[in-house]
């Protein structure tokens, strides 16, 4: 049996890669973004790439220019080179590794996990990201789920950790904004296939396309569908008919009376 997303992730607001914003001095993904949504109460997104020694780190892209006061891949860094590149924006602090967040957040608040794809074409050519980071979660108390683009992944991880929710991330998956996938993936994909042979639980859909038929019969069937990235109390207002929860940044969603 498939386990099922917990209610805490249905109920409370997510934080969209922690409560982050460099004009405070909270990078992305940052401790102290991670530390500012567990003081506000609200659930944590964060995402997951490989250091070159197979080390979880949180971190959102392939590369280190944008939010890292480094260049090039982050996948050519070891762990500990990676924990010694201060993060854009914030107070000089590393790119923590999946295992210093967990310890950070303790189960405080609920996290919601992004493994990035590994494949470059959302392929098979994964299992190591994901095999690593179901190590490190083994014996975590607080309450966790998994997701990614990546369907294989999705399937990867329903054997490496059974016991924890996984779903699928989704999209519109207009071409134009996902090169290097190529159409055919893109075309695959768009109306989600893979829900069932990945054993997901979940959904968590682009914000701007959730009045889909196939997400919203997903919705109906009693699947929990949630959404990226909302930037507004005007788009949420707008999306929480369409959706059990949202994934928020730039604004502060209102957390349940």
């Amino acid at each position: 049996m498939r386990p099922q997303l917990p209610v805490q992730l249905l109920s409370v607001p997510i934080a969209h890669r922690a409560l982050h914003d460099v004009t405070d001095g909270r990078p992305e993904n940052s401790r102290a973004a991670i530390r500012a949504a567990i003081a506000g109460g609200y659930a944590i997104e964060i995402d997951l790439q490989l250091s070159s020694d197979d080390v979880p780190m949180v971190f959102h892209d392939y590369a280190l220019d944008r939010l890292a006061e480094a260049k090039g891949a982050i996948r050519l860094r070891s762990q500990s080179e990676l924990a010694g590149i201060a993060l854009t924006g914030g107070d000089g602090e590393g790119i923590p590794t999946l295992a210093e967040v967990l310890d950070l957040v303790a189960g405080q608040v609920p996290l919601l996990i992004e493994l990035k794809d590994q494949d470059g074409n959302l392929g098979p050519d994964i299992g190591t990201l994901e095999k690593a980071t179901a190590k490190v979660l083994e014996g975590y108390g607080g309450v966790v789920a998994l997701m990614s683009f990546n369907p294989h992944s999705v399937t990867a991880l329903a054997q490496y950790a059974p016991d924890i929710p996984r779903g699928l991330v989704t999209s519109s998956y207009l071409a134009k904004d996902w090169v290097p996938v190529s159409p055919a993936v893109c075309d695959h994909l768009r109306d989600i296939p893979d829900f069932d042979s990945s054993e997901s639980c979940f959904i968590s859909h682009e914000v701007g396309d959730l009045s889909r038929q196939r997400v919203q019969e997903l919705r109906s069937a009693g699947v929990p569908v949630l959404c990226w990235t909302v930037t507004s109390s005007e788009i949420e207002a707008e999306s929480r008919a369409w959706v059990d929860n949202v994934t928020f940044e730039q604004y502060l969603s209102p957390l349940p009376g």
